[in-house]
């Protein structure tokens, strides 16, 4: 049984920042791909940040420059650095992981429960 579990959001102003947190547990052998996505109401879940098990990066057009995402593979954990939020990023944001269970199989996609973000004066 894996789990991703979200942390960090709230209510910041325009420019403010914020850092979420995502970590994984349970009978994990390996994690792969770890990301972030974003859903506002009414709007489907969007991409936000990708990082490969090497490190490797990538962001959505509209957050480059602002937000940066890392991990730690030690603690299972990715993260995402939020800097000069605007009103338009408010949203729940998820995390998501791909994770092979056992040595033999698969992996698959978890996700977190959200957390919400709201950029507002």
């Amino acid at each position: 049984q894996v789990q991703l579990v979200e942390s960090g959001g709230g209510l910041v102003q325009p420019g403010g920042s914020l850092r979420l947190s995502c970590a994984a547990s349970g009978s994990i052998f390996n994690i792969y791909t770890m990301g972030w996505y974003c859903q506002a109401p009414g709007k489907q879940r969007e991409l936000v940040a990708l990082i490969s098990e090497g490190g490797n990066t990538a962001y959505a057009d509209s957050v480059k420059g602002r937000f940066t995402i890392s991990r730690d593979n030690a603690k299972n954990t990715v993260y995402l650095q939020m800097n000069g939020l605007k009103p338009e990023d408010t949203a729940v944001y998820y995390c998501s992981a791909d994770i092979r269970a056992v040595q033999v199989g698969p992996p698959k996609k978890y996700w977190g429960q959200g957390t919400q973000v709201t950029v507002s004066s």
